[in-house]
């Protein structure tokens, strides 16, 4: 019988075979996840990981003037705190929640010990890491290379995938922040893509009226990030 734990409200766990999940859902702890909390801070040893399950949550650099900058998002397809498990046990990164909602979370000696198996669990775990490492990679490339429109569109993009749903509460000033730009410029892409069908905005909600009109719209960054989560990451693969 499983544990009261909904396994499927993630799909990282819900990858996990069966046996491997039995053996971890008694140490999954359900956690709320408030708008600006923050999971863990720069240089700071972690003492749990996140599943997020109905939330987004932000990897942001800050630089020493305070000004930061997303270089990734995670929801429920993945898990924050990879550094932990992979002997890093600190990164200059922050975490921030994005967008509210829920998750899991679990001890560090107890991904520890199911990393250290070099079962499924490390496994999983390496092809997720993979994956959040060219999300970074093609973060890096879009803010250097591409317009802010398309930047935006990419962000709204991967949000929705966290999510699993056409609508976000978000701010422009929150948006500014995450993608590191100036909020008068967020404000000109979003009533861009308004004017142009794509998206309704109004007191910080967000809805995606047209998601391919979106996806022909975005820069090539999306695709290649979408392909690379698809491939080493097949939904539920331990059922």
């Amino acid at each position: 019988m499983e544990s009261a734990v909904d396994r499927y409200a993630s799909d990282l766990l819900a990858a996990l075979p069966f046996a491997e999940w039995e053996r971890l859902s008694p140490f999954l702890e359900p956690v709320d996840l408030p708008l600006g909390a923050v999971l863990y801070e720069s240089g700071v040893s972690m003492s749990h990981v996140y599943f997020p399950t109905s939330a987004i949550v932000s990897l942001l650099y800050v630089l020493e003037d305070g000004s930061s900058a997303e270089i990734a998002v995670v929801g429920r397809e993945g898990v924050v705190g990879v550094a932990l498990f992979m002997g890093g046990e600190t990164t200059p990164s922050r975490a921030v929640v994005q967008s509210a909602g829920a998750g899991y979370r679990l001890r560090a000696p107890i991904i520890k010990e199911a990393f250290g198996r070099a079962g499924p669990v490390m496994h999983l775990l390496l092809r997720y890491t993979q994956a959040l490492i060219t999300q970074m990679a093609q973060t890096a490339v879009c803010n250097r290379h591409h317009s802010l429109d398309q930047q935006l569109c990419r962000w709204l993009l991967l949000s929705l995938d966290c999510l699993k749903t056409n609508d976000l509460v978000m701010t422009q000033e929150l948006i500014a922040n995450m993608l590191g730009v100036r909020r008068e410029g967020v404000t000109e892409a979003a009533l861009k893509l308004q004017r142009g069908g794509f998206i309704s905005y109004a007191r910080g909600h967000i809805k995606v009226l047209d998601r391919p009109g979106l996806e022909q719209r975005v820069c090539e960054c999306y695709g290649v990030v979408k392909r690379e989560y698809d491939r080493l990451l097949p939904h539920r693969m331990g059922i």
